[in-house]
């Protein structure tokens, strides 16, 4: 049986911060097929790619990555989407829930956190 990698869209504000994250899931196994600085364009690489997964800021500039993750949601139900953030939201349990996405990760535990955990 071949094992597939998952594929994976970085939705993040931070050019700097979107590079890092490329680069430690693709040493983790995974294929980042895009990244996203905003709302609309992480909805519009949904749509047009299809990933498997998706690691989505909650603050991005203008727009609320709680909503966005409700977006993808609606453009490709079965999105697994990993909300992650430099503010501790892990008490937001429902808010998290409600928007769709699988859990939340703060960016300083990323490195640490069993990504499987949230993903197929």
């Amino acid at each position: 049986m071949v094992l597939v990698p998952l594929r994976v869209l970085i939705v993040d504000d931070n050019p700097g911060f979107r590079q890092t994250a490329r680069e430690l899931l693709r040493v983790r196994g995974y294929v980042v097929v895009a990244d996203a600085h905003d709302g609309r364009s992480a909805v519009a690489a949904v749509e047009l790619l299809g990933p498997d997964a998706v690691l989505l800021d909650v603050r991005l500039g203008a727009d609320d990555g709680f909503e966005v993750a409700r977006e993808v949601a609606r453009a490709r139900p079965g999105t697994a989407v990993l909300l992650m953030s430099c503010d501790d939201h892990r008490d937001a349990v429902e808010a998290v829930r409600r928007a769709g996405a699988r859990g939340f990760v703060l960016k300083s535990e990323l490195l640490r956190a069993n990504l499987s955990d949230y993903w197929p």
